[in-house]
């Protein structure tokens, strides 16, 4: 079968966030699914495949870090989606059925591909005792994200502050089921970005994400708040990174951004 290494959030190579994807005839064992996730060994590995027709979805959707299964990914569903729109597998809008409900990606006529997912609830909470020590920095406050992303929202003081941030990726992983999304307003929005952020994984074995699609669902509703627009970008300012157009749209978040593949080959077990 073919495995394709594409990055997603970008319009170039060697940018964005790497995501294996496959696509089969049906879900083998879940070993052999998490075995390939570690062999790839990028942030996601999506498999997915075609569902009978007439259905509410039109394939099946499933993501796995090279340590678990996900509940949402962002930038695996915009590769494969990707995939499926650049090798001629699926026209049009496609309908994705995964742990997450039904997810629609829809191809733009400039290239570009936005997703459609549910918004995360976002509840402020206290900032952790020891949170701080294990970033580096003291937060402003913080949310938590709801079951599906599983997150942890810290505002800092501002962008040179997530630029800077060197953590304690192990001792971060005490304070929510996936990780910390740490956050500030852009310093210059005529830079292109309304905010930036960086992710941090240790739980499911990522120790920062490159460009992480299901955090903006969380992100867009606490800066659309916070700036007073429901459009905005975000910069995720990990090395490789990547942007991530936002549309609020109440309980429905849209996340666009590009794709390109870079690597094409065969798996053989």
């Amino acid at each position: 079968m073919r495995i394709r290494i594409v990055d997603a959030f970008t319009d170039r190579p060697f940018a964005g966030n790497p995501a294996g994807v496959l696509l089969l005839d049906s879900f083998p064992d879940d070993a052999w699914l998490q075995n390939v996730a570690v062999e790839v060994n990028h942030a996601e590995t999506a498999f997915a495949h075609r569902l009978p027709g007439g259905g509410d979805a039109d394939w099946a959707l499933r993501w796995f870090t090279p340590a678990a299964e996900v509940n949402m990914c962002g930038h695996a569903t915009l590769a494969t989606a990707h995939v499926l729109h650049t090798t001629g597998a699926h026209e049009g809008p496609v309908r994705f059925a995964t742990r997450s409900g039904v997810l629609i990606a829809t191809p733009g006529e400039d290239g570009s591909i936005t997703l459609d997912f549910p918004t995360a609830p976002l509840t402020r909470t206290e900032v952790p005792d020891g949170v701080a020590a294990a970033l580096g920095t003291e937060p402003l406050s913080a949310f938590d994200t709801g079951p599906n992303v599983g997150d942890l929202v810290l505002e800092l003081a501002d962008e040179k502050t997530v630029h800077a941030l060197d953590p304690d990726h192990k001792a971060l992983g005490a304070f929510s089921e996936r990780g910390i999304i740490a956050t500030a307003r852009a310093a210059d929005p005529s830079r292109g970005y309304d905010f930036v952020s960086r992710c941090f994984f240790p739980n499911v074995g990522i120790d920062e994400d490159p460009v992480t699609g299901s955090a903006h669902t969380a992100l867009a509703p606490f800066w659309a708040e916070r700036l007073g627009r429901t459009e905005l970008t975000g910069l995720q300012a990990s090395p490789r990174s990547g942007r991530v157009r936002t549309e609020l749209r109440g309980d429905r978040t849209l996340l666009t951004g590009r794709a390109i593949t870079t690597i094409e080959g065969e798996l053989l077990v």
